[in-house]
């Protein structure tokens, strides 16, 4: 994973990523100096990027996403720029008088660690001991695929005082970072680390995921790292999710493709998966495993090795600043910070991909 800093008007910004091989390359793409743009700008660079998309975010429209987003919006405010509905305000704290037509709005939010198990104390917080939130990918998992890309924008964060990730996990690792940053892994790397039968079964295996995931696991508590979750049993049975359609239910590969670089990455998403089936080549029977317990040990095995401080990245947003990632090849999360660092405000978007991730061998389910 490599950072790219490009600086550009934005009509040169939609010349240079038409074919959009810079960030399916480096993975992660910042363009500088885009401080004068209306979000609608950034929306149309969105579906440039997948012009056969639905013209729709990933997660739906957003009265959709309010009610039924499920772990993703509970207990949170999220907003959208009025007439650019598929732009979503991203932060906390106070948004000025009028923000692109939402007036007067002070943004609320759960503290991001608040959903962990392991519990971290308001006085540590405020001292400046953070968290990774939830290590993710942007995908509903559910009914539309994950965008190929995703778009921040940085209108405003805090730059200082730097706070202290904690793993919080007994590993005893840590790392600076300026408040109010997106923190960053690749999955190629992750799939590099791979021992030669791992990556065997990977190729040649997939997941599925659970219909309405996030309502699904929605009042699971996250481990102190950030990634996965703490098996409790409070997973949703499929009496009471209700109703849902078997056609939207997602299985994807364990390993996606890049379609530039030809590079493999370990892409999934742990806290979603209800079923693996593994098998380590394209004549054997796959094994069905539905226990998600076993499921997230085994993930969580190939996935810490790549959570370490010198494999993550924090690129540094200043205000203006467009941070453009492969959602295919990385995970990302939300790095939290005391209230009274200041507000936080950022304009997301994506759009849900025209077709999903490949595997490096067919298989037998449809994507």
């Amino acid at each position: 994973m490599r950072l790219i800093l490009a600086s550009a008007s934005f009509i040169r910004l939609d010349a240079i990523c038409e074919s959009l091989d810079a960030i399916w390359t480096h993975k992660v793409v910042i363009v500088k100096g885009q401080k004068h743009i209306h979000p609608r700008k950034q929306w149309e660079l969105v579906t440039r990027f997948d012009p056969e998309a639905p013209l729709v975010h990933s997660h739906g429209d957003l009265a959709t996403f309010n009610a039924k987003g499920g772990l993703l919006s509970k207990g949170r405010d999220v907003l959208a720029i009025p007439g650019v509905e598929n732009v979503r305000v991203i932060g906390k704290g106070y948004q000025g008088e009028n923000h692109y037509g939402i007036l007067d709005r002070t943004i609320r939010k759960p503290l991001s660690h608040g959903w962990h198990d392991a519990k971290l104390s308001d006085d540590e917080f405020e001292s400046g001991h953070t968290r990774f939130q939830r290590w993710h990918i942007d995908a509903p998992l559910y009914a539309r695929d994950p965008a190929w890309f995703t778009t921040l924008r940085c209108i405003k964060r805090p730059t200082s005082p730097e706070v202290t990730i904690h793993w919080d996990d007994g590993s005893g690792q840590t790392m600076k970072s300026e408040p109010g940053l997106t923190a960053f892994f690749s999955c190629v790397q992750m799939y590099d680390l791979m021992t030669e039968d791992e990556k065997r079964v990977a190729d040649h295996s997939w997941v599925e995921y659970a219909p309405h995931p996030y309502r699904w696991m929605g009042e699971c508590k996250g481990k102190a790292n950030g990634l996965g979750v703490v098996s409790q049993g409070k997973e949703l049975t499929l009496e009471e999710l209700g109703s849902y359609e078997e056609a939207s239910v997602k299985k994807y590969p364990m390993v996606w493709v890049n379609p530039v670089t030809g590079e493999k990455a370990f892409m999934v998403h742990g806290i979603c998966a209800r079923k693996m089936f593994v098998r380590s080549n394209v004549d054997e029977k796959p094994e069905a495993i539905d226990d998600v317990i076993r499921i997230r040990e085994w993930l969580r095995q190939i996935q810490e090795r790549v959570l370490k401080p010198e494999y993550i990245m924090l690129p540094k947003a200043e205000e203006g600043d467009i941070i453009m990632w492969a959602n295919y090849q990385t995970f990302h999360t939300a790095v939290d910070y005391p209230d009274n660092l200041g507000p936080r405000t950022m304009h997301q978007a994506n759009i849900g991909a025209s077709s999903g991730p490949v595997g490096p061998v067919p298989l037998p389910i449809v994507v």
